[in-house]
């Protein structure tokens, strides 16, 4: 995924939020502001192009005070809008330096 093409629609606020998404912030903590400050400052760590309907990414950033953070996004190329999937605070015992999956 080109996250240029996901930034882009997040600074137009052509965003869609999904349920799923919304109940995990929610629970999770990060608060929207939070959630797009760390997508934009963020990287992609794992690329999902299978993805259905849209092909999307996990990404990590981190919020204003440093907290990690980890988004899926999906892009929906024929609309130009990005679709926040899911939000999470990744937990410690399953992430090496927020980036890499232990095995």
């Amino acid at each position: 995924m080109d996250i240029e093409k996901l930034i882009e629609s997040i600074r137009k606020n052509h965003i869609l939020i999904t349920d799923h998404a919304d109940e995990e912030a929610t629970s999770d903590g990060p608060s929207y502001d939070e959630i797009l400050f760390s997508t934009l400052k963020g990287e992609i760590i794992e690329d999902y192009p299978d993805d259905r309907p849209y092909p999307s990414c996990l990404i990590f950033g981190e919020t204003f005070s440093g907290n990690p953070v980890h988004s899926v996004w999906a892009y929906n190329i024929d609309t130009g809008w990005a679709v926040l999937i899911t939000v999470y605070r990744p937990d410690p015992e399953k992430w090496f330096n927020w980036t890499q999956r232990k095995k």
